[in-house]
């Protein structure tokens, strides 16, 4: 076992070269996913603790500077406590003290407005009109429902941003699909699709960001793609253990619908912030131009 992980992990490293993200077109607005896993406040050391927290803030912070995204959604922005209390959010209030000049939407008071999967966004460029949720659940807007099978609430978080000077508008949609249950996945894609699928049929732009545990061409991207929607080719991992162990298809994808060009491929940030892996996913980024 231990000569497989030493395998593993050279293998990862070989295949972990960072490349730089390209420079953005002046007119090109950047997107990002991010999954910086939750902090378990009742663990004062170890993996996710709040000990390893302050181990990772720091490095997490260098990575949404170095990403410098207008727009990203997170995944897993947790301060895990007690069932659904979210009056705790360490991540989400760390990076928006450090970064004032990002606004932050699909967030609000935690008993009326579920807050682990904010969406930062550039004030300079953007407004937030209006946001929302709704759960992968059978009773999609009751708060904190469980899933399809009964599991732990998962969701789907949306914000509608402005640009300024332009006034055009386009949705952002952020989710995270169950890692361990295909069935909720599927059904979870649907749940998406149902949602999405007005709003692309009257015209709108909408930009779907997230953590869907399985790979573009998998069933549920298939389904999401039913309303319009087109994912991003991402290339190799996006999961990498914790350690930069490459060995996994991508998990984290971004995907657009109508009134957008994408200017280039999306990219992978497989690096170290700061001599530290800020947390067990890679950022991915894409840029692109409203049309």
């Amino acid at each position: 076992m231990r000569r497989l992980f030493a395998a593993l992990l050279l293998l990862g490293a070989c295949s972990s070269a960072a490349e730089p993200l390209p420079e953005r077109p002046a007119d090109a607005l950047r997107f990002a996913t991010y999954n910086v896993h939750y902090i378990i406040l009742s663990k004062a050391t170890g993996a996710w603790s709040v000990a390893d927290w302050e181990r990772r803030k720091g490095p997490l912070d260098l990575a949404f500077k170095a990403i410098d995204a207008d727009v990203i959604g997170f995944q897993e922005m947790e301060s895990f406590a007690h069932g659904s209390d979210g009056s705790v959010n360490l991540a989400r209030d760390w990076l928006a003290a450090q970064n004032p000049d990002w606004g932050v939407a699909a967030s609000g008071d935690w008993e009326t407005f579920p807050s682990t999967q904010p969406i930062f966004y550039r004030k300079a460029r953007l407004d937030a009109v209006d946001q929302g949720w709704f759960f992968f659940s059978e009773t999609p807007d009751e708060i904190y429902s469980a899933t399809f099978n009964g599991s732990y609430p998962a969701y789907a978080s949306w914000v509608q941003l402005e640009e300024r000077g332009s006034g055009e508008r386009f949705r952002v949609v952020n989710f995270h699909f169950d890692f361990s249950s295909g069935s909720n996945r599927r059904l979870s894609a649907k749940l998406v699709r149902s949602r999405v699928a007005p709003w692309t049929a009257a015209g709108e732009r909408v930009f779907l960001v997230g953590d869907i545990n399985d790979d573009s061409d998998s069933v549920p991207a298939r389904e999401m793609e039913k309303a319009g929607v087109t994912f991003l080719p991402v290339e190799g991992s996006t999961y990498h253990w914790n350690r930069g162990i490459n060995v996994t298809s991508p998990v984290d994808h971004i995907g657009y619908a109508s009134g957008a060009t994408p200017v280039g491929p999306p990219h992978v940030v497989r690096r170290k912030f700061g001599g530290e892996w800020p947390t067990d996913h890679y950022p991915v980024v894409a840029d692109f131009v409203l049309e």
